[in-house]
């Protein structure tokens, strides 16, 4: 019996795409599929330390992972128009977001590679992606990055949104702006890689086709969310994209991770792998 650990974050989106691989809905040929749940930056760090065999990651750290890992074509998160939110307690534009301090959720987010390039002067206060709110709204920083469900929940304590990376991106290159993806370790060999990314695909599509059963899993991690919001967080963040990145989906991968290198923001070159099938 081989064992696989999976490590994603404890967010609705997540746990509604892992649902049926968690509940036991599908054959998984053998595999035993060990979940482990952390926050994305803290995932991040463990796969630069190539500590697990499949996990989710920021299409940013990945820059720094694709010597261990290639991306799964399944699991993507993409914001098509929309994204990491940059909130502020006042009304602000562009120009003032120049030069501030603001809440970010991680070195290695693609929350805050896509704010340097949408603005590559300020100082980041690096902050636990649920904390963000509270500190804008304390005035600990001046603006906050929010990603998450706090997309969704700004509003209600009085925050003004100045941007959405999601709209900027697509504005700029006519693409959804890569967020997240599932990568795999390169020495589990081509059999193995295969029948993972399947297993990957087939627990999405069991939670696209099962949304009830499925949303019903993903409630325990949908931190205050209503049920209607949460249906919405998770529709935002699992849907066609995550079947399956299409050729538009790897074209934003790879262009997301160029700018990143062209504005000196990413140190290396970056060879962008995806598994087939």
């Amino acid at each position: 019996m081989t064992t696989i650990h999976v490590a994603h974050s404890p967010d609705s989106d997540d746990a509604f795409m892992f649902y049926a691989l968690a509940a036991g809905k599908i054959d998984t040929e053998g595999l035993t599929y060990v979940h482990e749940l952390q926050d994305i930056e803290s995932l991040n760090q463990r796969a630069m330390r190539g500590e697990l065999e499949v996990t989710a990651v920021s299409i940013h750290a990945y820059a720094y992972l694709s010597d261990q890992y290639a991306l799964l074509p399944h699991g993507a998160s993409m914001g098509d128009r929309y994204g990491p939110r940059l909130v502020a307690r006042e009304p602000a534009s562009r120009a003032d977001v120049r030069g501030k301090r603001i809440a970010i959720p991680g070195p290695l987010t693609s929350a805050y590679l896509a704010l340097r390039l949408y603005e590559p002067v300020f100082t980041p206060v690096f902050t636990p992606f649920d904390a963000i709110e509270d500190a804008v709204v304390d005035g600990e920083v001046d603006m906050g990055l929010l990603i998450h469900e706090g997309q969704l929940t700004f509003g209600e304590r009085g925050l003004h949104l100045v941007a959405d990376m999601g709209e900027w991106w697509f504005q700029e290159t006519g693409l959804p702006l890569p967020l997240g993806g599932n990568v795999v370790r390169k020495d589990l060999g081509s059999a193995l890689t295969a029948k993972i990314s399947r297993h990957l695909r087939d627990s999405i599509a069991y939670g696209l086709q099962h949304r009830v059963g499925a949303l019903d899993h993903a409630m325990q991690y949908a931190r205050g969310l209503d049920r209607s919001k949460a249906d919405t967080f998770v529709g935002m963040y699992v849907n066609d994209w995550t079947l399956d990145y299409g050729e538009r989906g790897r074209r934003a991968v790879r262009l997301f991770l160029e700018r990143g290198v062209e504005a000196g923001l990413i140190t290396q070159p970056v060879t962008v792998e995806f598994v087939d099938g």
